[in-house]
């Protein structure tokens, strides 16, 4: 296999310099000229650019500036290393050549060993910046790759604790998926409204779908008799009942705690510890009222409420989409946001047909 040998474009008007340039160089790149600016940009547009550029700055027509000026105004080539060889030895010329992009400044007569040198050290330069940006990339994309992957891991975990809550009451079924997309709904519905525009932006929309999975964490603390049972549950029942957020709570937090603070443990804390909440302040179990009550924890509330209306549990029926729907709405404002409220009853169309995709 040959070895790539850079490519040097020599752009002079003098046969002189043209000639000691092009003998000075061949042994050990492929050099072309070009006698003039016009010729100088084609040849750097063309199909094979230089890998570095000898330029003069006094030619006929365009000079040496402005075809730098050009090449560096153009994404293709203006990481082409320039060169200028030029008799402008004055200090202004050598700044003028390097704002306009030049990596370096050699005037003439030139010191054949010089130009070697600066040609060679700004070919390595070159070669090991896109060395660089080669690596870069690569590494950028293993990085998003574990992202990903840490990504996916987190879902899966996410929905095995969610699933080990749900498998505790085998007639609720797809209710964590229902609910997660429920949430969703409602925060792309309200993410525009002025009571919640500074909070729901899409990370946090994105995490409140996933964390939303969790909010019956807490119902593996449950006893079974308790759970499963199929009439009213006598007071101390129901207290017992009523410890299940705090369960959940306390048990996201100490894996917070042990894996350290996670935006989506954030969210899923208040959701667990506050979906049980009402606006009047009747819910449990901190009885918090209005906006005392957690963003996260308001939104799962109607999700929630609404999926366990529609659905058959071994203490109810299901109650129909419509039946549903009015129920929720007679409780705006006691047990639910009314803007929240407001939110469901626009998209409650599609509510239902969450419900439908993920039918038990």
């Amino acid at each position: 296999m040959d070895t790539y040998m850079p490519r040097i474009l020599v752009v002079d008007d003098e046969k002189f310099y043209i000639d000691v340039l092009v003998n000075l160089l061949q042994a050990d790149y492929r050099v072309s000229v070009a006698k003039n600016g016009d010729s100088a940009l084609k040849r750097a547009f063309s199909e094979t650019p230089p890998d570095l550029i000898l330029l003069d700055v006094l030619m006929p027509g365009i000079d040496g500036y402005e075809v730098c000026r050009q090449l560096k105004a153009d994404e293709r080539t203006a990481d082409i290393p320039i060169i200028f060889l030029t008799v402008k030895s004055e200090v202004d010329d050598e700044v003028k050549g390097f704002e306009i992009g030049a990596v370096d400044y050699i005037v003439k007569p030139m010191s054949p060993p010089i130009v070697l040198t600066r040609v060679k050290n700004h070919l390595m330069l070159t070669q090991a910046r896109k060395i660089l940006e080669d690596q870069q990339k690569v590494l950028q994309q293993e990085v998003a790759e574990r992202t990903r992957e840490i990504r996916r891991t987190q879902d899966v975990a996410i929905l095995c604790m969610a699933s080990l809550a749900e498998t505790r009451d085998n007639e609720t079924g797809n209710h964590i998926r229902r609910t997660q997309h429920y949430m969703r709904l409602l925060c792309d519905a309200l993410k525009q409204h002025p009571k919640f525009e500074n909070y729901l932006d899409n990370e946090t929309i994105e995490l409140l779908f996933k964390s939303a999975p969790l909010h019956d964490i807490g119902k593996v603390g449950v006893a079974d008799k308790i759970l499963l049972k199929p009439g009213p549950l006598s007071e101390e029942e129901w207290l017992e009942m009523k410890q299940h957020p705090l369960i959940g709570y306390d048990a996201l937090l100490k894996a917070e705690e042990d894996l350290g603070s996670s935006s989506f443990l954030v969210l899923a804390k208040e959701i667990s510890l506050t979906h049980h909440e009402k606006w009047d302040g009747s819910g449990y179990p901190n009885h918090l009222s209005g906006e005392e009550i957690p963003i996260p924890g308001r939104l799962m509330a109607l999700a929630d409420v609404y999926d366990a209306l529609i659905s058959k549990r071994v203490y109810k029926k299901a109650f129909s989409h419509e039946t549903s729907v009015k129920m929720i709405l007679d409780e705006k404002g006691t047990h639910f946001d009314p803007v929240i409220v407001e939110a469901f009853e626009a998209f409650s169309i599609q509510f239902k047909s969450i419900a439908d995709a993920f039918k038990d």
